[in-house]
């Protein structure tokens, strides 16, 4: 029989047949392994390069070979959904967190040229840097530093977005690069900007309190069409961005200090999203440094509605906090509830909790990009079925995983998010248990 050893954790598994490819070994083997579009070749995320054994894997389809002329891949690089094992390989999975998949758009940019893209842009600021530097040993300012770049960031990934520069006491986030709608580009730059504003009141209530420092941020995000590419020295190329709209976001963030705002928009990112959308506190008119025309804009306090998918992501840092005890919490929940469901787990439930935090954590990041999740669901579902999950199983698993999450968040667990999660859910188990539906016939 032949097996799949897998490098980077050391770990060597047997395929079970011929038909299954090393994508459907690794959930065989309940080894986390991203695959966003659920292994059906529409997107990249379950890459892996081969290490040995390259003779012994199924040659390239149809699906494979688009996606390495697109993306430039050498030989070694193949999609574990679309590759069967004749014989042993060693294999080494790229994609390790979905955090990393937003960096994949970049492989669509072009190489020595710029492309005119529509994107939205966003610049955040860290406020008063100069005097919080002279307040703090070197060592310290380095590591609430990074802290900030870390919390600040991961709204930005898991938004879309890319992380384009980090600049002294500032960080740059684009999306729209690898495509997307002016609406879609524009509401993923404005979810970032609100979660970075939870973000960084968490940061100062539990970890700067100990520094005696408070963090305070501004943004300024827009929306216009900039030149994106790989630039410079064909020895140095660097993925550059230029642009009048890049200017124009910086000079807007800075307006924040003058109107004493935290986010300020830009009239052509409010112009993008449908009316009644955004509440909005104030509006200024501004000249803008170097500009000739006022420029108008929009002080933004929040949505109209709540927003499930900011909700959900205001969620995450407590859910993946301590992921096997969130595991094994729920676990536990679920089979005092549902005895029979423990038959359907072995006994490794320690690899099984790591498998949920990871399908958990990319479903949330998947919601950017909901037409893969839904691909990525079915194919779930279907999966699910075949290991003997009930659909009377699915109203189970949803109560104990918000009970879960109530426990975990404590007194930061609002209705608002419950009914997030709950709409969440919903979605999930209509998508995982509707698989049929969606397949099409034959």
């Amino acid at each position: 029989m032949a097996q799949i050893h897998y490098t980077s954790i050391n770990q060597v598994v047997e395929v079970q047949d011929e038909f299954s490819s090393i994508l459907d070994t690794s959930i065989e083997h309940k080894i986390p392994h991203l695959h966003e579009c659920g292994g059906n070749g529409r997107c990249t995320t379950c890459r892996i390069r081969v290490i040995s054994g390259h003779q012994n894997l199924s040659p390239r389809n149809m699906l494979e070979k688009q996606a390495a002329h697109l993306r430039k891949w050498d030989p070694s690089v193949r999609l574990a959904c679309q590759c069967h094992v004749k014989g042993d390989v060693q294999i080494q999975r790229l994609v390790w967190s979905s955090a990393e998949v937003n960096k994949l758009q970049l492989e669509t940019i072009p190489e020595g040229e710029a492309e005119e893209r529509n994107i939205a842009i966003l610049f955040c600021d860290l406020r008063n840097f100069t005097r919080i530097t002279s307040q703090h040993m070197a060592f310290d300012m380095a590591h609430m530093l990074n802290r900030f770049y870390t919390v600040l960031g991961d709204p930005i990934l898991i938004n879309n977005g890319i992380i384009y520069q980090y600049v002294g006491d500032e960080i740059i986030g684009i999306f729209g690069t690898g495509g997307g709608t002016r609406q879609q580009n524009c509401m993923d730059a404005i979810r970032a900007g609100l979660g970075m504003q939870y973000a960084i009141e968490r940061l100062n209530r539990f970890e700067l309190k100990d520094f005696d420092t408070t963090f305070k941020i501004g943004i300024g995000i827009n929306f216009g069409r900039a030149y994106i590419g790989h630039l410079g020295h064909p020895k140095h190329r660097q993925f550059t961005i230029v642009g009048d709209p890049i200017n124009v976001t910086s000079r807007i963030q800075a307006c924040n200090k003058e109107f004493q705002t935290n986010i300020l928009l830009s009239e052509q990112v409010v112009r993008g999203l449908p009316e009644n959308t955004l509440e909005i506190r104030s509006i200024f008119e501004k000249q803008l440094e170097g500009k000739d025309q006022i420029y108008k804009l929009y002080e933004l306090k929040g949505f109209t509605e709540p927003d499930m998918n900011l909700e959900l992501q205001s969620s995450l840092d407590y859910i993946l906090k301590n992921e096997e005890e969130f595991a094994k919490k729920f676990y536990d929940k679920v089979f005092k509830k549902a005895p029979a469901v423990r038959g359907l787990f072995g006994r490794d439930m320690v690899a099984q909790g790591r498998l949920l935090m990871h399908m958990l954590g990319g479903i949330v990041y998947s919601l950017s990009r909901p037409e893969l999740l839904k691909m990525g669901l079915r194919s779930l579902g279907k999966s699910h079925e075949k290991y003997g999950v009930k659909p009377e199983y699915y109203p189970v698993v949803r109560d104990c995983l918000i009970e879960t999450i109530q426990e975990e968040m404590g007194p930061d667990y609002t209705e608002q998010l419950g009914s997030a999660w709950n709409q969440a859910l919903g979605f999930i188990t209509a998508e995982m248990t509707n698989w049929r539906v969606a397949e099409p016939a034959g």
